[in-house]
Protein backbone atom coordinates (compact mmCIF):
# COMPACT_ATOMS: atom_id res chain seq x y z
CA UNK A 1 0.00 0.00 0.00
CA UNK A 2 1.33 3.33 -1.12
CA UNK A 3 0.95 5.72 1.48
CA UNK A 4 2.58 8.81 2.33
CA UNK A 5 2.87 10.41 5.83
CA UNK A 6 4.53 13.35 6.85
CA UNK A 7 5.37 14.74 10.41
CA UNK A 8 2.63 13.12 12.06
CA UNK A 9 3.20 14.22 15.19
CA UNK A 10 1.31 12.59 17.90
CA UNK A 11 0.05 14.70 21.47
CA UNK A 12 1.09 13.78 24.43
CA UNK A 13 -2.17 12.78 25.66
CA UNK A 14 -2.42 9.93 23.35
CA UNK A 15 -4.00 11.13 20.16
CA UNK A 16 -3.56 13.72 17.60
CA UNK A 17 -4.27 17.54 17.81
CA UNK A 18 -6.74 18.69 14.94
CA UNK A 19 -7.99 22.15 13.85
CA UNK A 20 -11.82 21.04 12.55
CA UNK A 21 -12.63 24.30 11.73
CA UNK A 22 -11.55 24.37 8.67
CA UNK A 23 -13.51 22.27 6.13
CA UNK A 24 -16.93 20.75 6.13
CA UNK A 25 -19.33 18.96 8.87
CA UNK A 26 -20.81 15.54 7.09
CA UNK A 27 -23.89 14.53 9.23
CA UNK A 28 -24.71 11.36 7.22
CA UNK A 29 -22.84 9.03 9.87
CA UNK A 30 -24.54 10.66 12.92
CA UNK A 31 -28.06 10.24 11.28
CA UNK A 32 -27.47 6.23 11.32
CA UNK A 33 -25.77 6.40 15.15
CA UNK A 34 -28.59 8.53 16.47
CA UNK A 35 -31.20 5.65 14.90
CA UNK A 36 -30.07 2.72 15.41
CA UNK A 37 -31.21 0.21 18.35
CA UNK A 38 -29.16 -2.00 20.27
CA UNK A 39 -30.19 -5.01 17.96
CA UNK A 40 -28.78 -2.91 14.84
CA UNK A 41 -25.63 -2.10 15.43
CA UNK A 42 -22.46 -4.53 15.32
CA UNK A 43 -18.71 -4.98 16.92
CA UNK A 44 -16.91 -6.32 13.99
CA UNK A 45 -17.23 -6.77 10.52
CA UNK A 46 -17.12 -10.46 11.20
CA UNK A 47 -20.21 -10.68 12.87
CA UNK A 48 -21.72 -8.27 10.66
CA UNK A 49 -21.27 -10.34 7.66
CA UNK A 50 -22.52 -13.58 9.52
CA UNK A 51 -25.61 -11.71 10.18
CA UNK A 52 -26.39 -11.00 7.06
CA UNK A 53 -24.86 -13.99 4.80
CA UNK A 54 -26.95 -15.88 6.89
CA UNK A 55 -30.23 -14.16 5.91
CA UNK A 56 -28.79 -14.77 2.36
CA UNK A 57 -28.84 -18.17 2.90
CA UNK A 58 -32.40 -18.69 4.19
CA UNK A 59 -33.91 -16.63 1.36
CA UNK A 60 -34.71 -17.12 -1.74
CA UNK A 61 -35.56 -14.83 -4.72
CA UNK A 62 -38.56 -15.27 -7.62
CA UNK A 63 -41.10 -14.32 -10.22
CA UNK A 64 -44.39 -15.13 -9.86
CA UNK A 65 -47.62 -14.38 -11.28
CA UNK A 66 -49.56 -11.37 -9.52
CA UNK A 67 -53.01 -12.82 -10.41
CA UNK A 68 -52.36 -16.03 -8.55
CA UNK A 69 -51.32 -14.62 -5.63
CA UNK A 70 -53.99 -15.28 -3.03
CA UNK A 71 -54.32 -13.02 0.15
CA UNK A 72 -55.47 -14.58 3.06
CA UNK A 73 -56.76 -13.00 6.62
CA UNK A 74 -57.65 -14.71 9.51
CA UNK A 75 -60.99 -13.92 11.25
CA UNK A 76 -59.80 -15.19 14.83
CA UNK A 77 -57.13 -12.26 14.24
CA UNK A 78 -57.37 -9.42 12.93
CA UNK A 79 -54.60 -7.54 12.50
CA UNK A 80 -52.44 -11.21 10.42
CA UNK A 81 -52.87 -11.04 6.54
CA UNK A 82 -50.27 -13.85 4.96
CA UNK A 83 -50.30 -14.51 1.01
CA UNK A 84 -50.14 -17.81 -0.36
CA UNK A 85 -47.23 -17.56 -3.23
CA UNK A 86 -47.59 -19.90 -6.44
CA UNK A 87 -45.92 -22.79 -5.76
CA UNK A 88 -45.26 -22.93 -1.91
CA UNK A 89 -46.96 -24.89 0.60
CA UNK A 90 -46.69 -22.10 3.09
CA UNK A 91 -48.47 -18.86 3.70
CA UNK A 92 -45.85 -16.11 3.67
CA UNK A 93 -46.27 -12.99 6.21
CA UNK A 94 -45.18 -9.97 4.74
CA UNK A 95 -43.33 -7.23 6.89
CA UNK A 96 -44.38 -3.76 7.30
CA UNK A 97 -41.75 -2.24 4.12
CA UNK A 98 -42.94 -5.48 1.89
CA UNK A 99 -46.59 -4.63 2.73
CA UNK A 100 -46.23 -1.50 1.63
CA UNK A 101 -44.53 -2.37 -1.66
CA UNK A 102 -46.57 -4.85 -2.53
CA UNK A 103 -49.28 -2.04 -1.97
CA UNK A 104 -47.19 0.20 -4.40
CA UNK A 105 -47.13 -2.73 -6.82
CA UNK A 106 -51.00 -3.12 -7.27
CA UNK A 107 -51.42 1.16 -7.06
CA UNK A 108 -53.67 0.87 -3.72
CA UNK A 109 -52.73 2.81 -0.31
CA UNK A 110 -50.85 1.18 1.98
CA UNK A 111 -51.08 3.53 4.68
CA UNK A 112 -55.08 3.48 4.67
CA UNK A 113 -54.98 -0.63 4.06
CA UNK A 114 -53.06 -0.84 7.37
CA UNK A 115 -55.56 1.30 9.31
CA UNK A 116 -58.26 -1.75 7.64
CA UNK A 117 -59.11 -4.81 9.53
CA UNK A 118 -57.07 -7.92 7.77
CA UNK A 119 -60.02 -9.23 6.01
CA UNK A 120 -61.02 -6.22 4.11
CA UNK A 121 -57.51 -4.90 3.73
CA UNK A 122 -57.08 -8.31 1.82
CA UNK A 123 -60.51 -7.86 -0.23
CA UNK A 124 -58.67 -4.95 -1.58
CA UNK A 125 -55.56 -5.93 -1.62
CA UNK A 126 -56.67 -9.04 -3.86
CA UNK A 127 -58.52 -7.57 -6.44
CA UNK A 128 -55.36 -5.17 -6.66
CA UNK A 129 -53.30 -8.27 -7.75
CA UNK A 130 -56.07 -9.54 -9.97
CA UNK A 131 -56.77 -6.42 -12.26
CA UNK A 132 -53.46 -5.19 -11.56
CA UNK A 133 -51.23 -4.47 -15.02
CA UNK A 134 -47.86 -5.24 -13.22
CA UNK A 135 -48.48 -8.58 -13.85
CA UNK A 136 -45.24 -10.21 -12.55
CA UNK A 137 -43.39 -8.99 -9.28
CA UNK A 138 -40.34 -10.30 -7.65
CA UNK A 139 -40.18 -11.52 -4.29
CA UNK A 140 -37.68 -12.00 -2.06
CA UNK A 141 -38.92 -14.74 0.70
CA UNK A 142 -36.87 -15.86 4.09
CA UNK A 143 -37.96 -19.28 5.26
CA UNK A 144 -36.75 -19.37 9.24
CA UNK A 145 -39.76 -22.08 10.13
CA UNK A 146 -42.40 -19.03 9.27
CA UNK A 147 -41.51 -17.83 5.68
CA UNK A 148 -41.59 -14.09 5.29
CA UNK A 149 -41.75 -11.99 2.44
CA UNK A 150 -39.35 -9.56 3.00
CA UNK A 151 -39.46 -7.95 -0.47
CA UNK A 152 -42.31 -7.32 -3.31
CA UNK A 153 -40.41 -5.05 -6.30
CA UNK A 154 -40.83 -5.63 -10.12
CA UNK A 155 -39.31 -8.23 -11.63
CA UNK A 156 -36.53 -6.23 -13.02
CA UNK A 157 -35.12 -5.26 -9.84
CA UNK A 158 -31.46 -5.84 -9.97
CA UNK A 159 -30.56 -7.10 -6.24
CA UNK A 160 -26.90 -6.75 -4.58
CA UNK A 161 -27.31 -8.62 -1.40
CA UNK A 162 -26.22 -6.89 1.90
CA UNK A 163 -23.64 -9.41 2.46
CA UNK A 164 -21.80 -8.81 -0.94
CA UNK A 165 -21.51 -5.64 0.19
CA UNK A 166 -19.98 -5.91 3.31
CA UNK A 167 -17.57 -8.74 2.46
CA UNK A 168 -16.26 -6.79 -0.18
CA UNK A 169 -15.35 -4.08 2.94
CA UNK A 170 -13.85 -7.29 4.12
CA UNK A 171 -11.37 -7.80 1.50
CA UNK A 172 -10.06 -4.51 2.47
CA UNK A 173 -10.48 -3.71 5.86
CA UNK A 174 -10.55 -7.65 7.59
CA UNK A 175 -12.63 -7.47 10.81
CA UNK A 176 -12.53 -3.64 10.68
CA UNK A 177 -11.34 -3.82 14.15
CA UNK A 178 -7.71 -2.74 13.67
CA UNK A 179 -6.51 -6.23 11.67
CA UNK A 180 -5.82 -3.72 9.00
CA UNK A 181 -5.55 -0.16 8.62
CA UNK A 182 -9.07 0.59 8.59
CA UNK A 183 -11.05 0.33 11.34
CA UNK A 184 -14.15 1.77 13.38
CA UNK A 185 -13.26 5.34 14.16
CA UNK A 186 -12.15 7.39 17.21
CA UNK A 187 -13.36 9.65 19.60
CA UNK A 188 -12.63 13.42 19.26
CA UNK A 189 -11.87 15.50 22.74
CA UNK A 190 -14.03 18.84 22.23
CA UNK A 191 -12.06 20.16 25.22
CA UNK A 192 -8.54 20.06 23.96
CA UNK A 193 -8.97 19.21 20.40
CA UNK A 194 -6.96 15.84 20.59
CA UNK A 195 -8.91 13.55 18.46
CA UNK A 196 -7.81 9.60 19.62
CA UNK A 197 -7.91 6.48 17.84
CA UNK A 198 -7.67 4.27 20.31
CA UNK A 199 -11.23 4.49 21.39
CA UNK A 200 -12.85 0.48 22.50
CA UNK A 201 -15.36 -0.90 19.84
CA UNK A 202 -18.97 -0.52 22.00
CA UNK A 203 -22.79 -0.36 20.86
CA UNK A 204 -21.87 3.30 21.38
CA UNK A 205 -19.06 3.76 19.76
CA UNK A 206 -19.42 1.39 16.67
CA UNK A 207 -20.14 2.65 13.24
CA UNK A 208 -21.26 -0.92 11.74
CA UNK A 209 -24.77 -1.25 11.25
CA UNK A 210 -27.85 -3.38 10.04
CA UNK A 211 -31.45 -3.76 10.25
CA UNK A 212 -33.59 -6.23 7.87
CA UNK A 213 -33.77 -3.33 5.36
CA UNK A 214 -30.40 -2.74 5.16
CA UNK A 215 -26.45 -1.93 6.20
CA UNK A 216 -24.03 0.85 6.51
CA UNK A 217 -20.36 1.07 7.44
CA UNK A 218 -18.41 3.71 8.15
CA UNK A 219 -14.43 3.45 8.72
CA UNK A 220 -11.44 5.37 8.65
CA UNK A 221 -7.65 4.82 8.92
CA UNK A 222 -7.26 6.95 11.56
CA UNK A 223 -3.69 5.57 13.13
CA UNK A 224 -2.05 6.67 9.72
CA UNK A 225 -2.56 10.34 9.94
CA UNK A 226 -1.64 13.09 6.61
CA UNK A 227 0.02 16.22 7.12
CA UNK A 228 -0.93 18.46 4.47
CA UNK A 229 0.33 21.86 5.03
CA UNK A 230 0.65 23.77 8.45
CA UNK A 231 -2.13 25.42 10.81
CA UNK A 232 -1.07 29.19 11.35
CA UNK A 233 0.49 28.11 15.09
CA UNK A 234 3.05 26.27 12.40
CA UNK A 235 1.87 22.70 13.92
CA UNK A 236 0.60 20.21 11.52
CA UNK A 237 -3.00 20.32 9.72
CA UNK A 238 -3.65 16.47 9.67
CA UNK A 239 -5.89 14.70 8.14
CA UNK A 240 -7.38 11.03 7.72
CA UNK A 241 -8.85 8.75 5.42
CA UNK A 242 -12.63 7.63 5.65
CA UNK A 243 -15.14 5.81 3.89
CA UNK A 244 -18.66 4.70 4.33
CA UNK A 245 -21.22 2.59 2.08
CA UNK A 246 -24.97 1.45 2.41
CA UNK A 247 -27.18 -0.87 0.90
CA UNK A 248 -30.68 -2.09 1.06
CA UNK A 249 -31.13 -5.88 -0.40
CA UNK A 250 -34.54 -5.10 -0.11
CA UNK A 251 -35.27 -1.92 -1.96
CA UNK A 252 -35.69 0.57 0.61
CA UNK A 253 -32.58 2.37 -0.43
CA UNK A 254 -29.23 2.19 -3.42
CA UNK A 255 -26.42 1.24 -3.14
CA UNK A 256 -23.35 3.56 -2.64
CA UNK A 257 -20.02 4.58 -1.01
CA UNK A 258 -18.52 7.70 -0.51
CA UNK A 259 -14.65 8.37 0.01
CA UNK A 260 -13.12 11.16 2.14
CA UNK A 261 -10.45 12.84 4.04
CA UNK A 262 -11.37 14.09 7.24
CA UNK A 263 -9.65 15.34 10.71
CA UNK A 264 -12.17 14.34 13.42
CA UNK A 265 -14.62 11.89 14.24
CA UNK A 266 -17.16 13.45 17.44
CA UNK A 267 -18.51 11.53 19.97
CA UNK A 268 -21.64 11.98 18.29
CA UNK A 269 -20.10 10.46 14.98
CA UNK A 270 -20.34 13.35 12.97
CA UNK A 271 -17.44 13.79 10.74
CA UNK A 272 -15.51 16.76 11.18
CA UNK A 273 -12.49 18.86 8.46
CA UNK A 274 -14.12 16.72 5.38
CA UNK A 275 -12.01 17.50 2.26
CA UNK A 276 -12.45 15.81 -1.23
CA UNK A 277 -15.29 14.44 -0.71
CA UNK A 278 -16.32 11.39 -3.71
CA UNK A 279 -19.91 9.53 -4.08
CA UNK A 280 -20.53 6.85 -6.06
CA UNK A 281 -24.51 5.74 -6.35
CA UNK A 282 -25.55 2.73 -7.86
CA UNK A 283 -29.74 2.38 -8.33
CA UNK A 284 -31.08 -1.58 -8.30
CA UNK A 285 -31.64 -1.97 -11.76
CA UNK A 286 -31.37 -4.78 -14.07
CA UNK A 287 -27.64 -4.16 -14.91
CA UNK A 288 -26.71 -3.13 -10.76
CA UNK A 289 -25.06 -6.61 -10.22
CA UNK A 290 -22.57 -5.88 -13.31
CA UNK A 291 -21.81 -1.92 -12.35
CA UNK A 292 -21.34 -3.36 -8.36
CA UNK A 293 -18.81 -5.63 -9.87
CA UNK A 294 -17.54 -3.61 -11.91
CA UNK A 295 -17.67 -0.12 -10.58
CA UNK A 296 -17.97 0.32 -7.06
CA UNK A 297 -16.11 -2.57 -5.61
CA UNK A 298 -13.14 -1.57 -7.66
CA UNK A 299 -13.43 2.17 -6.66
CA UNK A 300 -13.44 0.68 -2.95
CA UNK A 301 -9.72 -1.11 -3.41
CA UNK A 302 -8.68 1.81 -5.16
CA UNK A 303 -9.25 4.61 -2.50
CA UNK A 304 -7.60 1.48 -0.13
CA UNK A 305 -4.64 1.28 -1.84
CA UNK A 306 -4.45 4.81 -3.24
CA UNK A 307 -1.51 6.70 -2.40
CA UNK A 308 -2.11 10.71 -0.51
CA UNK A 309 0.27 12.50 -2.40
CA UNK A 310 -2.19 13.56 -5.09
CA UNK A 311 -4.01 14.96 -2.37
CA UNK A 312 -1.70 16.80 -0.72
CA UNK A 313 -0.22 18.41 -3.39
CA UNK A 314 -3.30 19.65 -3.83
CA UNK A 315 -3.42 21.06 -0.56
CA UNK A 316 -0.17 22.55 -0.74
CA UNK A 317 -1.15 23.85 -4.27
CA UNK A 318 -3.77 25.96 -2.86
CA UNK A 319 -2.14 27.37 -0.13
CA UNK A 320 0.41 28.62 -2.67
CA UNK A 321 -1.34 30.16 -4.87
CA UNK A 322 -1.97 33.70 -4.10
CA UNK A 323 -5.13 35.20 -5.77
CA UNK A 324 -5.79 38.29 -3.61
CA UNK A 325 -3.55 40.66 -1.85
CA UNK A 326 -6.27 44.12 -1.16
CA UNK A 327 -9.49 44.07 -0.16
CA UNK A 328 -10.58 44.63 -4.32
CA UNK A 329 -8.53 42.01 -5.03
CA UNK A 330 -10.74 40.38 -2.15
CA UNK A 331 -14.42 41.08 -3.04
CA UNK A 332 -13.61 40.89 -6.76
CA UNK A 333 -12.41 37.12 -6.31
CA UNK A 334 -15.38 36.25 -4.54
CA UNK A 335 -18.19 38.46 -6.39
CA UNK A 336 -16.77 36.85 -9.95
CA UNK A 337 -17.49 33.23 -8.74
CA UNK A 338 -20.96 34.22 -7.77
CA UNK A 339 -20.83 35.31 -4.48
CA UNK A 340 -23.68 37.74 -2.98
CA UNK A 341 -22.04 41.24 -1.15
CA UNK A 342 -23.28 39.65 1.95
CA UNK A 343 -21.82 35.82 1.61
CA UNK A 344 -17.89 38.09 0.46
CA UNK A 345 -18.12 40.24 3.69
CA UNK A 346 -18.85 37.09 5.63
CA UNK A 347 -16.52 34.86 4.30
CA UNK A 348 -13.48 37.29 4.46
CA UNK A 349 -14.82 38.17 8.14
CA UNK A 350 -14.72 34.17 8.69
CA UNK A 351 -10.92 33.83 7.60
CA UNK A 352 -10.20 37.43 9.85
CA UNK A 353 -12.04 36.03 12.68
CA UNK A 354 -10.05 32.34 12.17
CA UNK A 355 -6.67 32.77 11.05
CA UNK A 356 -6.33 36.10 11.90
CA UNK A 357 -5.62 37.86 8.81
CA UNK A 358 -7.42 38.09 5.66
CA UNK A 359 -7.86 35.56 2.74
CA UNK A 360 -5.21 35.56 0.33
CA UNK A 361 -4.47 32.06 -1.21
CA UNK A 362 -7.43 29.74 -2.75
CA UNK A 363 -6.97 27.69 -0.02
CA UNK A 364 -8.19 30.41 2.16
CA UNK A 365 -10.77 31.52 0.34
CA UNK A 366 -11.75 27.55 0.30
CA UNK A 367 -11.83 27.41 4.21
CA UNK A 368 -13.54 30.58 4.88
CA UNK A 369 -16.60 29.20 1.94
CA UNK A 370 -17.20 26.34 3.83
CA UNK A 371 -16.87 27.77 7.48
CA UNK A 372 -19.81 29.87 6.40
CA UNK A 373 -21.93 27.01 4.67
CA UNK A 374 -21.56 25.14 8.11
CA UNK A 375 -24.18 27.87 9.36
CA UNK A 376 -26.48 27.26 6.83
CA UNK A 377 -29.66 26.34 8.11
CA UNK A 378 -30.96 24.95 4.69
CA UNK A 379 -28.95 22.34 2.64
CA UNK A 380 -29.65 23.07 -0.38
CA UNK A 381 -27.80 26.26 0.24
CA UNK A 382 -25.37 24.76 2.16
CA UNK A 383 -24.49 22.30 -0.43
CA UNK A 384 -24.04 25.04 -3.24
CA UNK A 385 -21.92 26.54 -1.48
CA UNK A 386 -19.59 24.19 -0.48
CA UNK A 387 -19.80 22.88 -4.07
CA UNK A 388 -18.35 25.50 -5.13
CA UNK A 389 -15.60 25.66 -2.34
CA UNK A 390 -14.45 22.17 -4.12
CA UNK A 391 -14.49 23.63 -7.48
CA UNK A 392 -12.37 26.07 -6.54
CA UNK A 393 -9.70 23.10 -5.05
CA UNK A 394 -10.58 21.58 -8.17
CA UNK A 395 -9.57 24.33 -10.43
CA UNK A 396 -5.47 24.38 -8.72
CA UNK A 397 -4.85 20.29 -8.97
Amino acid sequence: MNMQILDARRDARGGYRVDVGRGERVGRVSSEWFSRPADERYLSLNELARSVRDRADRSRTRVVESALIHVEANRADPERLTLMLPGSDKPATPTHWSFGQLASQVGAPATYLRQLPAALAGINLQYGLTASRAEQIKTLETDDGRVELRAVTSPDYGRIFDHELVEAVQRIAGNGTGDTRWKVPGVLDWSTSVYNPNVNITQDTTTLYASDRDVFLFLVDDLNPIEAGRLPDGSPDLYFRGFYCWNSEVGAKTLGMASFYLRAVCQNRNLWGVEEFEEIIIRHSKHAASRFAHEAAPALVSFANSSAMPFINGIRAAREKIVARTDDDRNEFLRKRGFSRGETAKIIERVLSEEGRKPESVFDFVQGITAVARGKTHQDARLDMETRAKKLLDCVA
